[in-house]
C-alpha cells in the first residue's frame, strides 16, 4: 500500500462494505507533508452530535519518512478546531510496526503537550484492535494519567463492537483495518467470518419524527411546512438558550436523548423544562437533522459545496445564494427557518461564543453530506465555509426568494 495517501472507507456493522473517500488535502495545506498520509481524519458527528476524530496507525509511513514532531503539531492543529465542543477519539492500532512506530519518548512528549484544554471535552477514547504492546504502554504511562482520563478509555476488539458505542455510518476506516478485522473474526470462529444479515426495516409509525423524510413528516402533520421537532426546539432555544455559552457544542446523556426521541416518535408531548438542561433540545435539534435520510440541503448540492473553494472570494456569497434558490421549495422553507435562527444565535456570540464559524463546525455536516454518509477531513473545509456563509450572510442568501407563510423562529 502506498503511504502518500491512505484511502478510507465508510463501513456499516451489519455488512462491512467499502466506498472510497476523497481524502487528499490541497497542497497549500499548512501541514500537507503530514496530512497527505491520511493518518488523522474528522468523520463528522456521531448520533449525539459529538465530533468523531480517527487516528490510523496503518497510515503512518516509515519513521524516516515522517517528522513525528510535525505529526504532533498537526494533531494539535486538528484538535484545536474541535476541542471546545464534545468529541470522541478513535485510535486504530492495527498496522503499527517497528518501522513506523513512534518512540516512547515521543508518546510521553505527546501526552504532556495535551493539556486540560484537549482532555476536558474528550468524551471517549476507543482503542480498536489493541495488542499487548498498547496495554504495556498504557500501564507504563498510568502514573502520569489521571483517573478521570483513564475512565474514558475503552478497548474494542472488533469493529462490530465499535458500532455498539457510536454511529458506524459516520465513521471512516482504512481498508487495512477492515482486512485485519476480518482476519481476527475468522480466527475467532475457526473459519471465514460470516456476513451478518440485518432484518428488513420496519415501516415507520404515522407519528414518526426521526429517521424519516421531510415529505413523510409533512404529510403526517397536516402539511405543516416546519417539522414539529424543529419548530419546538428552535422555539425553546430562542427563548431560553441564546445566552448559553457553548450552546450546540455540548452533548447530553445518551439515554435521555433516546427517551425524548421515543416520545416524539410516539406522538407524545415533550416539555423541555422537565429536563432542566438547555443542551437537551439543542442535541435533539442536531439529531433530527443528522437522522434525515436525505440531508436538509439535499445530496445534489454536495458537489457544488465541495467546489466552493475554487470560487473567487468575492463571488462566494452570490454562489451560495444561487445554490439555495435551486433547492426544492419545502427544503428552502425549512432551511430559511433554521438559518434565520442560527443567524440570531450568532448575533449573541459575545455571550454564547457561537460565532458563524463555530456554528458552521457544528451544523455543516448535519445540513449537507454525500450519499456515502462519511465525510473526510479534506471535505470538511468547504462544508464549513459554505455553512458559515449561510449563517453570517443570512439576509443576503435568503432575502429575495418568496416563500409561503411559515413558522417564525
Amino acid at each position: 500500500m502506498t503511504h502518500d495517501v491512505c484511502l478510507y472507507y465508510s463501513v456499516h456493522p451489519s455488512c462491512i462494505t467499502a466506498v472510497p473517500l476523497r481524502s487528499t488535502p490541497d497542497s497549500s495545506h499548512p501541514f500537507y507533508d503530514v496530512a497527505r498520509h491520511g493518518i488523522i481524519q474528522v468523520s463528522g458527528d456521531d448520533r449525539y452530535g459529538r465530533k468523531l476524530i480517527t487516528f490510523s496507525s496503518c497510515c503512518l509511513p516509515p519513521s524516516h519518512q515522517l517528522d513525528h514532531r510535525r505529526l504532533l503539531e498537526y494533531l494539535k492543529f486538528t484538535l484545536d478546531q474541535y476541542v471546545e465542543m464534545d468529541y470522541i477519539l478513535v485510535y486504530f492500532h492495527s498496522g503499527l510496526r517497528s518501522s513506523n512506530k513512534p518512540s516512547l519518548a515521543w508518546l510521553r512528549e505527546a501526552y504532556g503537550e495535551f493539556d486540560r484544554k484537549y482532555k476536558k471535552n474528550l468524551k471517549s477514547l476507543y482503542v480498536v484492535h489493541p495488542t499487548s504492546f498498547i496495554r504495556i504502554v498504557w500501564n507504563l504511562f498510568k502514573p502520569l494519567i489521571s483517573k478521570k482520563f483513564g475512565k474514558k478509555l475503552t478497548y474494542v476488539n472488533y469493529l462490530t463492537e465499535l458500532g455498539e458505542h457510536l454511529n458506524y455510518e459516520q465513521l471512516v476506516v482504512p481498508p487495512d483495518v477492515l482486512r485485519h478485522d476480518e482476519k481476527l473474526r475468522a480466527a475467532q470462529k475457526g473459519g471465514p467470518a460470516p456476513s451478518v444479515k440485518t432484518p428488513p426495516p420496519r415501516p415507520p409509525l404515522p407519528t414518526q419524527q426521526f429517521g424519516v423524510s421531510l415529505q413523510y413528516i409533512r404529510e403526517k402533520n397536516r402539511e405543516a411546512p416546519i417539522p414539529p421537532v424543529l419548530q419546538q426546539t428552535v422555539s425553546y432555544l430562542r427563548e431560553k438558550g441564546l445566552r448559553t455559552e457553548g450552546i450546540f457544542r455540548r452533548s447530553a446523556r445518551v439515554q435521555l436523548i433516546k427517551d425524548v426521541q421515543r416520545l416524539y416518535n410516539l406522538g407524545k408531548p415533550v416539555n423541555f423544562d422537565d429536563y432542566g438542561d438547555v443542551h437537551v433540545p439543542a442535541v435533539i435539534l442536531k439529531t433530527f437533522l443528522r437522522e434525515l435520510p436525505e440531508p436538509l440541503l439535499t445530496f445534489r448540492l454536495y458537489s457544488q459545496v465541495q467546489d466552493l473553494l475554487s470560487v473567487e472570494s468575492s463571488l462566494r456569497v452570490s454562489r451560495c445564494k444561487h445554490m439555495m434558490e435551486e433547492l426544492p421549495e419545502h427544503n428552502f422553507i425549512i432551511a430559511k427557518f433554521l438559518l434565520s435562527f442560527l443567524h440570531l444565535v450568532s448575533q449573541h456570540s459575545l455571550v454564547n461564543r457561537m460565532s458563524p464559524s463555530n456554528l458552521a463546525c457544528v451544523f455543516g455536516v448535519n445540513l449537507v453530506r454525500s450519499q456515502r454518509g462519511s465525510v473526510s477531513l479534506a471535505e470538511l473545509n468547504p462544508i464549513h465555509l459554505f455553512t458559515e456563509i449561510l449563517v453570517e450572510h443570512f439576509h443576503t442568501v435568503f432575502g429575495s426568494r418568496c416563500t409561503p407563510a411559515q413558522g417564525t423562529p
